[in-house]
């Protein structure tokens, strides 16, 4: 169930408090959005299983986080090799 106020986070009604409906909605959200796919570069890339994620355009399967096509220490690394390269 989907309020106004709490968004996805309404299914858990009065419990749990604000600060953990905030961190679930934001988690939820990343796990339902749709990311670029690296190969046919369309926004079509949804979340199959926890860190598995399929283009529905092209059907390329990415390991990726459980619930972001990317994690923080991804990005971290992606930075690094960067700067390597230049």
């Amino acid at each position: 169930m989907k309020t106004k106020k709490v968004n996805l986070a309404g299914k858990f009604g009065a419990r749990y408090g604000r600060g953990i409906k905030k961190k679930i909605i934001s988690i939820e959200q990343s796990s339902h959005d749709t990311y670029v796919c690296p190969e046919c570069n369309r926004k079509s890339i949804r979340r199959v299983a926890a860190g598995i994620w399929q283009c529905r355009k092209c059907n390329v399967k990415i390991a990726g986080g459980a619930y972001g096509l990317t994690t923080s220490s991804t990005e971290m690394m992606e930075k690094v090799f960067a700067r390597k390269k230049e």
